[in-house]
């Protein structure tokens, strides 16, 4: 298989539609569309870059056969967990080779004063979580809530959202989200 329609192929798996990828790689709308046609072919650097919006790294991008290839995992210990979180926050996803994933799985940690960072996130699809321990602040559109372990939330992505720890104990979370974006 081609670079193209491997990325292509792997781009729809994830749910993401060439705009979302190019926004979260950090490059145009084109760049994507040109490399999916084969009317370029990215440096390993660029292809590096494209493939951090999904995320995914050069191994995996290229041993995608081989990974189809395998029975379905079922089982996923905690030490084969892929960290996905950034900016302090630990996100844990489950399930990160299983083909056609149609959502995200996570166990989330945010430690005291870490945050999903400044800006409020917004996409497509729909968030579910719970709070297993710890106090987590949830900005949804224009209202705060303060989550107790124990409380949980249910929403519809493409609202203007942000995660945040405010207090001096670690929050843990598991959430949902979909379609699949990580």
């Amino acid at each position: 298989m081609d670079v193209g329609t491997r990325l292509k192929t792997i781009r729809k798996l994830k749910g993401l539609s060439q705009r979302e990828l190019a926004k979260r790689a950090g490059v145009t709308n084109s760049t994507i569309s040109m490399i999916e046609k084969n009317s370029v072919s990215p440096s390993v650097s660029s292809l590096k870059k494209v493939l951090g919006g999904i995320p995914m790294s050069l191994v995996e991008f290229f041993s995608l056969e081989s990974t189809q290839a395998q029975p379905r995992k079922v089982v996923y210990r905690a030490d084969e967990l892929l960290d996905i979180g950034s900016n302090q926050v630990i996100m844990q996803l489950v399930g990160k080779d299983h083909p056609g994933r149609s959502i995200s799985f996570l166990r989330e940690v945010y430690p005291p004063a870490a945050d999903t960072g400044p800006d409020m996130l917004r996409h497509e699809g729909e968030e579910a979580g719970m709070v297993v321990r710890g106090r987590l602040e949830l900005t949804v559109g224009d209202e705060v809530h303060v989550l107790d372990a124990g409380d949980s939330y249910y929403f519809e992505s493409s609202l203007p959202h942000r995660f945040n720890n405010p207090f001096d104990e670690p929050c843990e979370l598991i959430s949902a989200t979909t379609p699949a974006n990580f």
